[in-house]
C-alpha cells in the first residue's frame, strides 16, 4: 500500500499537460525538459519563432511550440482560447535584466519591463486560469532582488515584489487552483548574455564564492523547484526561495 502511494506520488506528472510561457531557454527550457522526462506533455511559448523551433528540436517528440507576444493582450487571449485544457501553467518570460540608476533610466524602458514581466504574468493568469483542470496550478517567477535590492535595481526589485503580491492575490481569487511563485538568486542562464562572456564568467565565479553553497544556480536547480510545486498538492500563495543562500549573506 505504502509502496503504491509513493510510486503514484513520484510520477504525478505522467500524463499531465504543462504550458510554459518563456519555455525556450534558461530556466523555462530546463523545466520543460524535466517535465517531459517525467512523462508530461509540454507546450512552450516564446515571441520568437527561431527560439521556439530550436527548443522543439531539443525536446521529446510530441512537444508543442507556439509563437506569442506575451505582452500583447489580444495574442495572449487568442492563444489560450485555442490551446485547450492543461494541468500546469509556468511563467518564466522576460528580457535580460536591466540594471540602471534611477536618475538615468528611461521611463519608456522601465514600463516595457513591467509590460512583459508583470502584466504578461497577469494576463497569463487572467486568460489561462480558465483552461486549468481540477487540481491544476500556476507558477510565476520572481527574484531575491525584491527582498534585497542593490543600487540600480529599482525596476527589477519592484517587479519581483509585485509578482509576489500578485501570487498571493491570485491564490485567493482563483481558489481552489493553486498559485505559487519561485524567487531565484543568480542563475547561469541566457538572461546575462548581454554581458561580455569574460565579465559574465567572472561574475559567476566571484559571486558564487560568496554563497553558502559555493556556486551560482544552474537552470536544472530551478527546474526542480518548479516540478516540486507541480507535484505537491498543498501549497498556495507561497513564494519558494531558490537562491543558494544569497538572502543570508
Amino acid at each position: 500500500m505504502i509502496k503504491t502511494e509513493q510510486s503514484e506520488r513520484s510520477s504525478t506528472l505522467r500524463g499531465k499537460r504543462v504550458v510554459l510561457l518563456g519555455g525556450t531557454s534558461g530556466v523555462g527550457f530546463a523545466t520543460a525538459e524535466a517535465a517531459a522526462r517525467e512523462g508530461a506533455s509540454v507546450v512552450i511559448v516564446s515571441s520568437r519563432k527561431e527560439r521556439v523551433d530550436n527548443a522543439i528540436s531539443r525536446l521529446p517528440q510530441g512537444a508543442e511550440g507556439h509563437v506569442v507576444d506575451l505582452s500583447n493582450e489580444e495574442m495572449v487571449c487568442t492563444f489560450f482560447s485555442q490551446i485547450g485544457e492543461f494541468d500546469h501553467l509556468v511563467f518564466t518570460a522576460g528580457e535580460s535584466l536591466h540594471i540602471e540608476n534611477l536618475s538615468t533610466i528611461d521611463m519608456k524602458t522601465a514600463r516595457r519591463f513591467f509590460n512583459l514581466r508583470y502584466w504578461g504574468a497577469f494576463m497569463a493568469a487572467k486568460y489561462g486560469s480558465k483552461n486549468l483542470r481540477e487540481g491544476g496550478s500556476i507558477i510565476l517567477t520572481s527574484g531575491v532582488a525584491g527582498a534585497r535590492p542593490q543600487k540600480g535595481w529599482a525596476v527589477t526589485a519592484s517587479i519581483c515584489s509585485a509578482i509576489e503580491a500578485l501570487t498571493r492575490a491570485l491564490a485567493v481569487e482563483l481558489s481552489p487552483l493553486r498559485v505559487n511563485a519561485i524567487s531565484f538568486g543568480l542563475m547561469r542562464t541566457e538572461m546575462w548574455n548581454d554581458m561580455p562572456e569574460e565579465n559574465r564568467n567572472a561574475m559567476y565565479e566571484t559571486f558564487g564564492k560568496t554563497l553558502p553553497v559555493g556556486r551560482v544556480g544552474e537552470p536544472e536547480d530551478a527546474a526542480e523547484a518548479f516540478l516540486y510545486l507541480m507535484r505537491e498538492k498543498y501549497s498556495t500563495g507561497q513564494t519558494i526561495v531558490v537562491d543558494g543562500g544569497s538572502s543570508l549573506v
